[in-house]
């Protein structure tokens, strides 16, 4: 590692982008490929009435229409399959798929989708996480709003006796913390190329970023074993999170499979950040008990976790988020709920360093407000209460190579901020 920290080093593939010789997804092209366009709902929540694609299936140069009845198994993907490839009755997010158009072109495609006649009976939506978890919300999801966890409707983590914390503690830190929906922007929009190989399989060149957690999901959707599937990755033009849901590959495999002719279906900018997955909005309400010495001795937080119309990867994220819930600091007493709710809104899923930059955000804001009450250095507290060696974090893991004190040591070094002794003799390796 020495070789490389702090230094310049020249990336292996830099020659590829800059000359333009990389080849990425939608740089595939086979001969006699269709293009793809996705009829979507324009509604927040509603009950399909009627469908009829016969106007689109009988316009020229339109190979194929298909809908949640040209699924050959089962109507769902995900971590948590639930979110449906076509949805067969109920909308529950505007930009929803209802039904694709396979044409020689997109412009046909999209021509096509125009003739599509859908009937949609609108429903009133909920887009306040907050609303969506009392009594008699509208329903986004036939289960509940409320994801249930294990430990029932919260994802419950305790540590200590919190109570006890806060009768002990000398200064009380309150706070109410919220972060909003943000959309990745790669510059690679969601795209997939699907074909049948010369051995029957089919081939589907991907952006995935979870491969074999997709292929098992597809698998189950196409109704196939995985032999007869093949995900080729590749060059990503940027993910940052947003390619470990499926967005393109399930509907170009699905119509590659019924027309047995190559597909490729790629999404607009403007479907990209209206239709596929976000970083979702969150709540956190958290209290903070602290010695005067700048100890931080309990922590209590309810989080909200705004996951959209399926829990696409938002139960993980909730447990993620609240395995660290003390950051990373050493807190004796923590109780933390969390709760992962459904709302009329995008999926909500992975995005760089997913639940951890929304939950540090409040905890070091928390930790700020704290050493301005007290009266002591940010740098200060933050050094007392950093992890060592053989602390427990909030799901009772022990600490095994804490780092958090050499790191602002570099930190302050590299800022020109000179730390006192008795910051600079402290270490990591234990209490």
């Amino acid at each position: 590692m020495l070789n490389y920290v702090g230094k310049s080093v020249a990336r292996y593939d830099g020659i590829g982008h800059v000359t333009g010789r990389t080849v990425y997804v939608d740089d595939v092209q086979i001969p006699g490929m269709l293009y793809v366009k996705v009829l979507r709902s324009q509604v927040h929540k509603g009950v399909i009435r009627h469908l009829d694609v016969s106007g689109a299936e009988h316009m020229p140069g339109v190979a194929a229409v298909v809908t949640a009845k040209d699924i050959p198994g089962i109507n769902a993907y995900g971590r948590y399959p639930e979110q449906p490839v076509f949805t067969p009755e109920r909308i529950c997010y505007k930009g929803e798929r209802i039904a694709a158009v396979a044409a020689v072109d997109e412009e046909t495609a999209m021509e096509a989708i125009e003739k599509i006649k859908v009937d949609i009976e609108q429903q009133v939506p909920v887009f306040d996480p907050v609303e969506a978890m009392k009594p008699g919300a509208p329903l986004v999801r036939p289960k509940g709003n409320l994801w249930e966890f294990n430990s029932g409707k919260a994802r419950k983590f305790r540590l200590g006796d919190v109570e006890r914390g806060f009768a002990q503690a000398e200064y009380i830190i309150e706070g109410t913390y919220t972060s909003g929906v943000n959309v990745h922007a790669s510059m690679e929009p969601q795209t997939s190329v699907a074909y049948i190989d010369a051995t029957d399989r089919l081939v589907i060149h991907t952006v995935g970023q979870q491969m074999s957690i997709h292929l098992r999901s597809l698998c189950q959707l196409f109704n196939l074993p995985m032999n007869k599937v093949c995900l080729i990755g590749g060059t990503i033009g940027g993910g940052f999170g947003s390619k470990n849901h499926i967005n393109c590959d399930h509907v170009a495999g699905l119509i590659a499979l019924k027309t047995r002719k190559p597909v490729k279906y790629r999404l607009t900018r403007r479907e990209e950040m209206l239709s596929s997955t976000i970083r979702g909005a969150w709540i956190f309400d958290m209290k903070d008990g602290f010695k005067k010495n700048g100890e931080l001795i309990a922590r209590k937080v309810r989080a909200i976790h705004d996951m959209g119309a399926y829990p696409a990867l938002g139960p993980y994220i909730v447990e993620k988020m609240g395995s660290v819930s003390a950051g990373p600091y050493w807190v004796p007493n923590v109780w933390m709920d969390g709760y992962a709710v459904c709302t009329n809104k995008p999926p909500a899923s992975s995005m760089r360093g997913y639940s951890m930059v929304n939950l540090f955000a409040a905890v070091e804001t928390q930790m700020n407000r704290a050493a301005e009450l007290i009266g002591i250095d940010p740098w200060e507290i933050r050094f007392i209460n950093a992890w060592r060696n053989g602390d427990l974090s909030p799901s009772q893991w022990e600490v095994e190579s804490a780092g958090l004190i050499e790191t602002m040591k570099r930190a302050a070094e590299l800022g020109g901020i000179e730390l006192p002794d008795h910051l600079k003799r402290m270490n990591s390796q234990g209490r």
